[in-house]
């Protein structure tokens, strides 16, 4: 929910130019012009999401069931019910696929269905970061900055290149694939492949075909079509089994997710990121 008249035309929204975007990597920044408080509910994404909050005064508040932090954090996949808002300011937003959430975060990649503060996975290297950002001349710069940081840490963990291939179907296939099929593909058992994938992006096959799958979906209800239209072209069963979906994953419906302010600026800051 957005507080009462704040809306995305209060924001500016700045991303990388095509050339500096990195694989498995993207990056939007924004600035809230309004001094009036905003909270928005985030909705799942089939990525590792960082929230740097460039802010002097932390800015950004996030919240979960049990759970509030003021500053920076990081949301892994399927993080249930998070809101996040704050009154003014700018920030950073880094989405990282689960291949690329590895590599740069080692075993805190680990973080399906968790949210903790960037501190605690990022390291004591956290507020350095956090203050040349903040004191970057521009948004190309910051982006920039956050690249270099990214490549500094990558390799913490070992992907096997049949794991990013599994990955890489998952989302080529919007999430209508069967484990059976991805074992085959790489020449894998089943067994090896879900004890794999499992150990090394923090989710198992069947759960990061679901969330890409809904994150489809989402998309498409964002888009304005009907609920039935989008269980069918989704993989659905029918409406309802896309109800349950949307309910067990967001705790809402297909229609709140249809109107929800998080997707409303995808076009914008993930042009790259769009469903066909």
């Amino acid at each position: 929910m957005l507080s009462s008249g704040w809306t995305w035309a209060d924001v500016d929204i700045a991303v990388p130019r095509p050339a500096d975007r990195l694989p498995g990597i993207a990056m939007a920044g924004f600035r809230q012009r309004a001094p009036g408080p905003a909270e928005i509910a985030m909705v799942a994404h089939p990525s590792v999401t960082l929230i740097l909050d460039l802010s002097e005064a932390g800015g950004v508040v996030c919240a979960t069931e049990g759970w509030r932090h003021r500053g920076s954090f990081v949301a892994g996949l399927l993080p249930g019910r998070l809101h996040t808002g704050g009154r003014g300011g700018e920030c950073l937003q880094i989405r990282l696929s689960p291949v690329a959430a590895a590599a740069v975060l080692g075993e805190a990649a680990g973080l399906t269905g968790t949210v903790a503060t960037l501190e605690e996975v990022w390291g004591r290297d956290t507020r350095q970061l956090e203050q040349r950002l903040r004191t970057a001349r521009s948004w190309d710069e910051r982006f920039a900055l956050a690249a270099e940081a990214l490549a500094r840490r990558a390799g913490r963990r070992r992907v096997e290149p049949e794991i990013a291939q599994a990955w890489r179907r998952t989302v080529a296939c919007r999430g209508r694939v069967r484990v059976e099929g991805l074992a085959e593909e790489v020449g894998w058992s089943r067994k090896r492949l879900w004890s794999r994938f499992r150990a090394q992006l923090g989710v198992t096959p069947k759960s990061a075909a679901r969330l890409v799958r809904f994150d489809h979906a989402a998309h498409l209800l964002a888009a304005g079509h009907p609920a039935a239209s989008v269980a069918a072209r989704s993989g659905y069963a029918d409406q309802s089994h896309l109800n349950r979906e949307v309910r067990a994953i967001t705790g809402t419906t297909p229609a709140a997710v249809a109107t929800a302010p998080w997707l409303a600026i995808d076009d914008v800051a993930w042009p790259a990121t769009r469903p066909a």
